[in-house]
């Protein structure tokens, strides 16, 4: 089992946070939603991370990341206002491993190379434990809501289109 340690896994123990890790052979689709069919997840308990940026005027650009159900959609303007800013735009795939150290369908909200402001859409308090990436394609923690809020600093927030 040590060598399918992720970064975020390794993160939790340090925390000694309570979670369960769940592989899966990936197919080469990275998208949540298959991940989801995948390891028989409901599509609500699966989160995948999004990075947005908010290009302020003084020519700084600050990131968010937000974690919505798989199948759902980011309402740019609630995420803005959720965020405090005039406006967001997804981060493009090609900028996310710069950015977060994380690729496309390995991306989680724990363990960025940097902490952005994150935000948990709302349904998640709906359930005890969701499901977001380990940190590289073909894991996934399930973990409850609130703890990732507390190693992240997460706030809650409604931020996907109704």
């Amino acid at each position: 089992m040590k060598d399918n340690k992720t970064n975020v896994m390794r993160i939790l123990d340090r925390a000694k946070a309570d979670y369960e890790p769940h592989f899966y052979e990936s197919d080469g689709q990275v998208d949540g939603v298959h991940v989801a069919e995948t390891l028989g997840i409901p599509f609500e308990r699966c989160f995948k991370t999004l990075v947005t940026f908010y290009k302020a005027g003084n020519g700084k650009t600050d990131y968010f990341v937000f974690c919505i159900p798989v199948d759902a959609e980011l309402d740019l303007k609630a995420a803005a206002r959720a965020a405090g800013v005039k406006s967001v735009e997804m981060l493009a795939v090609k900028d996310l491993l710069k950015t977060t150290g994380y690729i496309r369908g390995g991306c989680s909200p724990i363990g960025m190379k940097k902490q952005f402001p994150t935000f948990i859409d709302n349904v998640s308090v709906n359930v005890e434990k969701i499901y977001v990436s380990g940190g590289k394609i073909g894991t996934q923690v399930e973990l409850a809501p609130a703890l990732i809020a507390e190693l992240t600093g997460a706030k809650f927030a409604d931020v996907i289109v109704k």
